[in-house]
């Protein structure tokens, strides 16, 4: 039945077969995985090669009706104690309880539901080396934290899913990276008060999938009197006819009493964080398969307009800074010897709205798998 879809872990889930021409993930036994590394090279900077990824998901049924899924992470190869190196992550750990189609339940360590790519973000189903800059400054990708909650389909081209989750730490917000450093990523996660996230999806047009997603929550559980309530909103498109695969994404969160939260870190450290009421990224992409007889004769080429502003609207009294008002074009070809292997390129470059910070131009070089 399409309900059993359901079995598959969430990146498993997002990878079948579809409207927009996500592959099939391709392998649902008890382990998976998916690696990735890069080579970075900023003009006028020495180039950079990093084991970025290496993922294991672990899968267990213990009956029809009862599966765990797991996902552990490691990210740029090495992990040491208190010294800045990689990281060690949980990225999902969850029971699914299947009760019907419509309706089944879901709780442990859980993605947020959020856009495109945080519950797709193995690296043959995204073009470009990096993730988007909207899925990672506006939405922090890779976001996830302890939760529970429902999800389904509900026919006729609808699915959904909704949980009840920690929130954000809203002491941690910056001008620069927005939202992402205020995740608590299930470690001794502050619940005071609890925030809720869910997504909708419409698959019911040939070729088209559509989807809108929210995050809400009260985030200032370390300054209670702040009252420092968070908002995401976001919708995006994914289209495929032929060979033309197109794809768009629009972002935008609210930050309540912004003002006060500047304020307040400004006399607890010394310096104000700058933090936006509003900030607001979006982004349109369009590949097109240059080959399209398949494996290894497969070739992907791609350019993908991002915009996206931590600073869009200030609170009174606050001043945006420019440079973190920015812009970019990412060209660059996707080449799969095996449907399961992605090799890219692509150059980038990188502007903002200050005269003080140059256009970056940014050349990357990346080797994607999952098994």
């Amino acid at each position: 039945m399409l309900w059993a879809v359901l079995l598959l872990p969430t990146a498993a889930l997002a990878q079948q077969p579809s409207p927009t021409g996500d592959a099939g993930y391709p392998n649902t036994g008890p382990i998976s995985g998916y690696m990735d590394f890069h080579f970075n090279k900023a003009h006028g900077e020495d180039g950079i090669l990093d084991f970025h990824r290496f993922i294991l998901l672990l899968n267990h049924s213990f009956s029809p009706r009862l599966r765990f899924v797991g996902e552990l992470e490691i990210e740029h190869a090495l992990v040491e104690g208190l010294e800045e190196a990689g990281e060690l992550e949980l990225e999902q750990a969850y029971v699914d309880f299947l009760l019907s189609r419509r309706v089944n339940m879901r709780a442990g360590m859980l993605l947020m539901p959020v856009g495109i790519i945080n519950e797709r973000h193995e690296p043959p189903v995204f073009n470009g080396v990096e993730r988007p800059f909207v899925d990672t400054f506006i939405v922090p990708s890779t976001w996830f934290d302890v939760g529970a909650g429902i999800h389904g389909d509900l026919g006729r081209g609808f699915r959904y899913r909704a949980y009840a989750v920690a929130p954000l730490d809203a002491l941690e917000f910056s001008a620069e990276e927005g939202l992402r450093n205020g995740r608590q990523k299930g470690s001794r996660s502050n619940v005071r008060n609890l925030a809720v996230t869910a997504r909708t999806e419409y698959l019911g047009i040939r070729r088209l999938a559509l989807g809108i997603s929210m995050w809400s929550g009260e985030s200032s559980f370390n300054a209670p009197r702040l009252a420092t309530t968070v908002r995401l909103w976001e919708a995006d498109a994914r289209y495929r006819r032929d060979r033309l695969e197109l794809r768009g994404q629009f972002a935008q969160v609210y930050v309540g009493n912004a003002g006060r939260l500047n304020e307040a870190q400004g006399r607890a450290v010394g310096v104000s964080p700058n933090v936006a009421e509003q900030m607001r990224g979006f982004y349109g992409e369009a590949a097109y398969r240059v080959w399209n007889a398949g494996a290894p004769r497969d070739l992907v080429a791609f350019a993908r307009y991002e915009n996206f502003d931590t600073q869009y609207r200030m609170p009174a009294g606050f001043l945006p800074l420019k440079e973190f008002d920015r812009d970019a074009w990412v060209i660059g070809t996707t080449y799969y010897p095996d449907p399961d292997i992605a090799i890219k390129a692509d150059y980038t470059r990188l502007r903002n709205q200050s005269g003080l910070f140059p256009t970056r131009h940014l050349v990357n070089v990346g080797l994607g798998w999952w098994f």
